[in-house]
């Protein structure tokens, strides 16, 4: 009788007793609760709840909890998290149900704040398209902040630029020299980032969306310098929505009108609160700068199959293809660049997917050698697709490859997968696309294997 073939590979134990503070302990605490978001580095993993955020190892190491300062009076709490990696540079990006984004250092220190749009942050997605020597497409590295309608879009060298100032600014009060920030006793003033704001609610409030890549510019226009982007977004009302984004906001009629009218609407509030708290002390901080105006979101496409509701997306390293769940148990694979549906899957209700890069086939004459390191070349790009209601994981091969493996697994599991890295360069060894498998009732973390061999 044959041995039974394990397709992943153990790398440690996440268990303490600092992860009943983010509710481990109670059966299903992993997986049922929609509060707990969950952020993975290849050395790291991020877990919080509505207040608290738990940083820890799959080793002894030391683990950190960040409590952030959120509104009381307005509810505040954190609905999205995702590291951020540059270089030797790690810390974690927070997004709260009011719109702001937080950075913190890895010793709990908040490194920037900033508002994107009154309302609640559902996703921060980091992705780069690096230029590929057979391709004439430019180097494009980003953080995406998603919210019901509204999408923004933070330069990675922006963001890159502000840690290492920070850094800087870190190292010279270690010698009592005068910070660059601007600090008055009780408050910080953080340095705004520059962004891009879009409103993609044409066809209804999105569940998630994602900016595929940089695009052509629309037929019969004058050529310029600005950038085109593509965005995908799924919802209730339209499964599938796509959107041409552009850089100019000065056409955008929607922004302009918002530009006057929220501002308004803010000032209103704002001289409202003050008569009711006038009896508190004045605060030293700052006003909030005024929500940014929108630029021009033109849409390009829609799929509409009521009932059917997108519910998650995932995209693939480059962002030529999509992978869509919906709540009719399907998977959808979209080609964003074609903006067509090239794959179906149907029976993964609940399901959840991560692209990877899997060895299928060893042709490579080297290949049988102990010292053979393998390349990009030698890797094919599949999809693994997590199906808690059948208690399986299976890979399958893209775009229309075969099912390469199933892999049984236990309740209470989900996939995650490291963020991308700003900076990474494709140089030899290559390291593919990897997932991985966390038990949160056990909290045994495995990778799946990179090869079928």
């Amino acid at each position: 009788m044959s041995s039974k073939r394990s397709h992943t590979t153990e790398l440690g134990c996440i268990a303490c007793e600092e992860l009943s503070d983010v509710g481990a302990g109670k059966e299903g605490w992993f997986v049922d609760n929609p509060n707990l978001k969950c952020a993975l580095d290849t050395h790291s993993i991020a877990i919080s709840n509505r207040y608290l955020i738990l940083i820890t190892g799959w080793d002894d190491g030391p683990r950190l909890k960040i409590r952030p300062d959120l509104s009381p009076i307005e509810s505040e709490s954190i609905t999205a998290l995702e590291w951020l990696v540059f270089d030797e540079i790690r810390v974690v990006a927070v997004g709260t149900s009011c719109g702001y984004f937080l950075v913190y250092s890895l010793d709990g220190h908040l490194i920037h704040k900033q508002m994107v749009y009154p309302g609640r942050i559902l996703k921060i997605r980091v992705r780069g398209t690096k230029k590929d020597l057979t391709q004439q497409t430019s180097s494009s590295e980003e953080i995406s902040i998603v919210m019901p309608g509204v999408i923004a879009r933070f330069d990675g060298s922006d963001l890159q630029n502000m840690l290492q100032e920070w850094i800087q600014e870190k190292h010279s009060q270690f010698w009592d020299e005068k910070p660059n920030r601007d600090a008055d006793g009780l408050g910080i003033t953080y340095k705004r980032l520059p962004y891009q704001l879009w409103n993609v609610n044409k066809y209804g409030s999105c569940a998630d969306a994602a900016i595929t890549g940089i695009m052509p510019p629309p037929l019969m226009e004058v050529q310029s310098s600005q950038r085109y982007y593509c965005a995908v977004t799924i919802g209730d009302d339209a499964v599938i929505s796509a959107y041409r984004l552009s850089e100019d906001r000065s056409k955008s009629l929607v922004g302009a009108i918002l530009s006057k009218v929220v501002p308004a609407t803010f000032s209103t509030i704002a001289s409202l609160s003050k008569m009711i708290w006038r009896s508190e002390k004045a605060s030293p901080k700052k006003s909030e700068a005024k929500p940014q105006s929108f630029a021009k979101a033109s849409p390009l496409t829609c799929l509409k199959d009521h009932p059917r509701k997108g519910e998650k997306l995932t995209l693939s390293p480059g962002g030529t293809l999509a992978a869509i769940t919906d709540s009719l148990g399907r998977i959808l694979l979209l080609d964003t660049q074609a903006l067509i549906v090239v794959r179906l899957w149907k029976g993964y209700r609940d399901a959840s997917c991560f692209f990877m890069e899997m060895q299928v086939k060893r042709d490579n004459a080297g290949a049988s050698s102990s010292y053979y390191e393998p390349s990009k070349s030698d890797y094919c790009l599949c999809l693994a697709i997590h199906a808690p209601r059948k208690g399986i994981i299976e890979v399958w091969q893209m775009r229309t490859g075969p099912r390469l493996l199933t892999i049984q697994c236990a309740r209470g599991t989900k996939l995650l997968q490291p963020t991308y890295r700003f900076g990474s360069s494709p140089d030899f060894p290559y390291i593919p696309l990897e997932v991985f498998v966390l038990n949160g009732e056990s909290g045994q973390l495995s990778v799946l294997n990179r090869s079928l061999n």
